[in-house]
């Protein structure tokens, strides 16, 4: 199975491509246990994983429905972060999908309250010369939302502090693929942080690599 749908329509193929995400970022030691959650877009809301059940339990039928006016039909509860997964989708209309995971060395840099700085070219990878950390707030609030969201502006990643990691993408496979980059950027500027810290590429050098960013890849045929 992969980890999106050629068809954003075809909500049973979403349903499934969640719960591989999520069995992925635990087979890819990026989450562990209940912690975390996923969220795709559907139609005018998002489906996004439940309250309290480790991935390898979900069934399809488990993942909750959410619409724009963050309300969901009765059974399942949404996880509870469900307030910065509508909030950034809403907010960003370019994305589908968005994987929060409490993965070891960013959590490490977010209790520090750190941003990840630019000591990698692959930091480009999330929109901008920096990974930047949201201010603490208490999880499943509102007040976390709206600093989530700030700290996604021109950003497809951030860290939260205290708690975790936030990635996004058009689809659940480009989410994935980030949240893995972001947690290897993490653990090197940890492990770079023990010798002396990283040397830094400056603004003009990052400019030109997301310049380049913005053609890499596979690319569509224009007209």
């Amino acid at each position: 199975m992969i980890a999106n749908s050629d068809d954003p329509t075809d909500e049973t193929a979403l349903r499934e491509a969640i719960i591989y995400t999520g069995m992925e970022t635990n087979r890819r030691g990026l989450n562990q246990g209940t912690s975390g959650n996923i969220s795709v877009r559907c139609g005018d809301g998002m489906l996004i994983t439940p309250s309290g059940i480790a991935y390898e339990a979900l069934q399809p039928d488990d993942l909750v429905y959410v619409d724009a006016g963050g309300q969901w039909a009765s059974g399942r509860k949404p996880s509870s972060e469900w307030h910065f997964h509508r909030a950034i989708l809403q907010a960003r209309p370019e994305l589908g999908a968005v994987v929060h995971v409490h993965s070891v060395h960013a959590s490490v840099v977010a209790i520090q309250g750190r941003d990840i700085p630019a000591l990698h070219y692959m930091i480009a990878a999330a929109g901008g010369n920096s990974i930047r950390c949201a201010p603490y707030a208490t999880f499943g609030t509102e007040t976390l939302s709206q600093l989530a969201v700030a700290a996604l502006q021109d950003r497809t990643a951030c860290l939260l502090a205290n708690h975790g990691m936030i990635a996004t993408g058009a689809d659940l496979a480009r989410a994935l693929w980030l949240t893995e980059e972001v947690e290897l950027l993490a653990r090197q500027y940890v492990l770079s942080l023990q010798i002396g810290g990283p040397q830094l590429l400056d603004d003009a050098e990052m400019d030109r690599v997301l310049e380049k960013f913005r053609h890499y890849g596979p690319q569509r045929d224009r007209d």
